[in-house]
């Protein structure tokens, strides 16, 4: 199994590169792949959602959620 990511920017990066990703994934990744502030729990959640979704590692538990 691969390891999973520690940060969520690094998370949104490698979303970024599935050639499935909707527009609208496409936007949400790009604004968090740079984002310093912290995620809401809507979109640690929908970040989840999409990781899950392309076939890509969790976000690490206690990880750089925000």
């Amino acid at each position: 199994m691969a390891k999973p990511f520690n940060r969520f920017s690094d998370a949104a990066r490698a979303l970024l590169a599935v050639e499935s990703l909707s527009e609208k994934e496409g936007q949400f990744c790009g604004g968090l792949a740079y984002r310093a502030a912290p995620l809401s729990d809507k979109q640690a959640n929908w970040l989840c959602i999409l990781l899950d979704r392309h076939g890509l590692p969790a976000l690490a538990e206690g990880g750089e959620h925000g």
